[in-house]
């Protein structure tokens, strides 16, 4: 499924916009980092990459081929390595739904959030990192690029700030206006020898191509998304 949807079908795709020469934006993933020994910056070498799962190794096979094998270009062309993206209109994805979502429907059913114990002696409950980015921000990124023709290539979109599960958790009862209640569970076994502890984009790429507008932080994305979408 992940072969025929994310690396056969984006190459159907790609070599359609080469053909019609039109702008081709397409989404990667920062899972193609894998655990981050090599960090998250998106001007290093993508052949050194490890991806913890199928997904994120079906997106790492994509931009590969870019670099190694396309043989004709689009007019445009750009991969997006989303980070951990949240926001409106996420109700189709089912578990894969943000810990927003998840947290905020956790809540109106119990009163509290649960979040994964940690596994990581370096990582307290809760502790665990992500660059967690609004979907209006990735919007925004994305229009950008379809006026900026000139840019091309593979681009992290993060906010560049890293904000623990415990934060997340505290964002979403405090735009409740409620005290905070987490509740710690254990981690699934089937997740932990795959489980990425921290993520943080490298954003001067993106930044050096000219995108100059500021990314909502955690605490503003979170309430932006619950009370005018959510919450109604």
């Amino acid at each position: 499924y992940l072969w025929n949807n994310n690396f056969e079908y984006t190459k159907a795709l790609w070599n359609y916009c080469a053909e019609k020469q039109i702008s081709f934006i397409y989404a990667s993933s920062a899972a193609t980092y894998g655990d981050g020994k090599h960090g998250f910056d998106d001007q290093m070498d993508i052949d050194k990459l490890m991806p913890l799962n199928g997904y994120g190794y079906s997106k790492q096979l994509f931009d590969l081929w870019v670099k190694h094998q396309a043989k004709v270009f689009p007019k445009q062309y750009v991969g997006l390595k989303f980070f951990n993206v949240y926001g409106p209109n996420e109700y189709f994805k089912g578990s894969m739904a943000s810990m927003i979502f998840h947290g905020y429907r956790q809540i109106q059913e119990s009163g509290k959030i649960k979040l994964f114990k940690s596994c990581n002696p370096d990582y307290a409950d809760g502790g665990q990192l992500r660059d967690f980015v609004y979907v209006k921000d990735i919007c925004e990124v994305i229009l950008w690029l379809l006026t900026t023709e000139k840019v091309n290539g593979l681009f992290n979109v993060g906010t560049g700030k890293a904000q623990s599960f415990k934060e997340l958790a505290e964002a979403t009862f405090h735009a409740l206006n409620m005290e905070p209640q987490i509740e710690y569970i254990e981690m699934p076994e089937h997740l932990k020898k795959r489980y990425q502890y921290y993520t943080e984009a490298k954003m001067k790429q993106l930044r050096e191509a000219g995108y100059s507008k500021e990314f909502m932080d955690l605490e503003a994305g979170a309430k932006d998304y619950i009370l005018k979408y959510l919450h109604k």
